[in-house]
């Protein structure tokens, strides 16, 4: 085989080959990941003890729980995409295809979850009125599933922001 095509193989790139060759620990190639983690993670965290402040009691289900504000997805692929955008380029493919997915996210979180959000809130309307007994096992349906634009442009104006933060205090 030649050498070309052994490098192809073994996964290096003809910009790989020569003393030129960049080697980046994993932590560091990794690190738009795990900065778009924490952010996630920490907004998450926010809602978590904000309902805690807000009734005086816990409901550890907040920390997991999906909707409400800020978004801690749009947060966390606002993250990610300004990442990519500040390391690699924001011409690079690696953004393009990062801000799509992104985009996607988003409209996801204020459009669908949100509709199926409203739907649940008529359903659990509905037995509550049309149904004397309704089942034992019978839950009610999860209704804050989704957010509102404003909810989903505050968790990415958070995203971005954090960032840009993190690239003023150590450079992506």
């Amino acid at each position: 085989m030649p050498p070309a095509a052994v490098d192809l193989v073994a996964g290096a790139g003809p910009s790989d080959r020569g003393p030129a060759r960049r080697h980046r620990p994993p932590e560091v190639a990794t690190e738009p990941f795990w900065i778009a983690l924490i952010v996630g993670f920490v907004i998450q965290g926010f809602k978590g003890f904000n309902a805690f402040f807000s009734t005086g009691r816990w409901n550890l289900r907040r920390f997991v729980e999906t909707g409400g504000m800020p978004s801690s997805h749009s947060a966390s692929v606002a993250a990610l995409s300004t990442a990519i955008g500040l390391k690699h380029g924001f011409g690079s493919g690696l953004f393009a295809v990062t801000l799509y997915f992104s985009l996607i996210v988003m409209y996801d979180a204020a459009g669908l979850r949100r509709a199926a959000g409203r739907h649940a809130a008529v359903l659990n309307r509905l037995i509550d009125r049309h149904f004397q007994h309704p089942e034992d096992d019978t839950q009610r349906l999860m209704e804050l599933l989704g957010h509102t634009p404003f909810e989903v442009l505050v968790g990415g104006v958070i995203g971005v922001l954090s960032v840009l933060l993190w690239n003023r205090i150590h450079t992506l």
